[in-house]
């Protein structure tokens, strides 16, 4: 394998490329790995690699059959595979080498820790413990919910060899789910998770040379499913309850306090008129003017949120979805919230939304659905906030393309469901037909 000559790939470098030192008569180049590169390099008669210039050691290897390789080299002598260029991005391929430098730096040697990987893979359950599990904690939002779905739906699978779970298994698991009454859709979501397991064992791991999902289709779901999103109506009694909720939670404060104070104790902090009562009223709020999914709204950090500039910033390793990165701009009603929301946090943790310790929350499933009764709101969750936020664009006129980008979408397969919405949106263009007359 040779490093490639710069004349070779100088046309599809930026300015910012850097050449190092010569090897063996050759020259390696050394360059910030961007989506534009990566799709312009082309294979020749023998494999080259180029370095990136964030993550020292990180390289990209590109083979003869148009094969490309993401490799980290740790210490001389000693290089891992990260995964294929078809299967990770650029972004992903940082996050991997630095856990397994971070190994390296501690004292561990990433090659012999995949050996050991490789000797626990006996079989799917094993797997699923020992290595999946703590790779899905570490780099997965949510990743504890994905190892139960796992290990729970999939029980016949639990004594396999990762390569004894074939195709007509997967088939077989998946009729049996349907007579059993479970929808289409999350026999899709469950498939879906043990796909990307199985693309794990193969891209990162290498237990596995083929995913039996090649083969597999997933079941056939409505294409245009129906989407729950607030009507106008259901928007003012959500925030009338809010309003509600805040008031109602100040009065207990305030009561509790003047308790205190008879009896001689010393009163606690009145909450401010201006101050939100908790968390969850700012978190609905951001939720319905970003889009941000539920993970994605409890990992978001301060320093991801820049109220100068008006941004706000996905990080790709909290995008469970897409794991890409993603830039939010933030409108008058999501600024004004973090910046009201911020004031009163107080220094103990980078987290926007955090619990008494530190730590990002969870869930707000009590809270939330508390509120939702009060509003007289049924059949509403969570990420159809997300979902109001996405129809509301597309009623607006904002074009597909750019609320794909704003809900951080791979494709237009999901944004699609936003385009024909509001029933009140059909009429009104169907209501021009009003007048026409038609003539033989």
């Amino acid at each position: 394998m040779r490093s490639v000559r710069y004349n070779e790939i100088a046309p599809y470098l930026h300015p910012g490329m850097i050449p190092l030192e010569p090897t063996r008569g050759e020259e390696q180049v050394r360059t910030k790995f961007t989506f534009n590169l990566i799709n312009k390099l082309k294979p020749q008669a023998r494999e080259y690699e180029v370095r990136d210039t964030e993550i020292k050691g990180l390289a990209l290897r590109v083979y003869p059959t148009g094969k490309m390789m993401y490799t980290l080299v740790y210490s001389r002598g000693r290089r891992v595979n990260l995964g294929p260029a078809h299967a990770i991005d650029h972004d992903q391929a940082r996050v991997l080498a630095r856990q397994e430098l971070a190994k390296h730096y501690s004292g561990k040697d990433p090659i012999k820790e995949r050996q050991q990987v490789k000797a626990k893979a006996d079989n799917y359950l094993q797997f699923l413990e020992d290595i999946y599990k703590p790779w899905l904690l570490l780099n997965i939002v949510n990743g504890l919910a994905t190892y139960e779905s796992l290990k729970t739906s999939f029980p016949e699978f639990h004594k396999l060899n990762l390569n004894g779970i074939t195709p007509g298994l997967i088939e077989k698991w998946r009729l049996r789910r349907l007579k059993e009454g479970i929808k289409p859709s999350s026999i899709n979501r469950q498939m879906n998770d043990l796909r990307a397991c199985l693309n794990r064992a193969i891209n990162i791991w290498e237990l596995i040379k083929e995913n039996p999902f090649q083969k597999v289709k997933p079941c056939k779901t409505d294409t245009s499913p129906k989407v729950r999103y607030l009507t106008k109506t259901e928007e003012g009694r959500l925030s009338k309850a809010l309003d509600d909720r805040e008031q109602t939670m100040k009065d207990a404060r305030n009561r509790h306090n003047e308790w205190l104070a008879k009896r001689g104790y010393q009163p606690g902090s009145a909450i401010a008129p201006s101050s939100f009562a908790d968390h969850l009223k700012p978190a609905v709020l951001l939720s319905l003017h970003t889009g941000l999914r539920r993970g994605e709204l409890f990992q978001l950090k301060w320093e991801n949120v820049d109220l100068e500039r008006k941004n706000l910033t996905v990080a790709g390793e909290t995008s469970r979805k897409s794991g890409k990165t993603r830039h939010i701009p933030l409108n008058d009603s999501a600024l004004g919230v973090l910046k009201r929301w911020k004031k009163q946090r107080s220094a103990v943790s980078p987290y926007v939304f955090h619990d008494a310790e530190g730590r990002p929350f969870e869930g707000v499933e009590t809270s939330f659905r508390g509120v939702l009764r009060e509003a007289g709101i049924t059949n509403f969750r969570w990420h159809d906030l997300r979902h109001t936020f996405a129809s509301k664009l597309v009623m607006a006129g904002v074009n597909l393309n750019t609320v794909r980008e704003l809900l951080g979408h791979s494709d237009y397969k999901m944004t699609l469901r936003y385009a024909h919405l509001s029933p009140e949106h059909k009429a009104a263009a169907v209501k021009k037909l009003v007048g026409i007359q038609l003539r033989g």
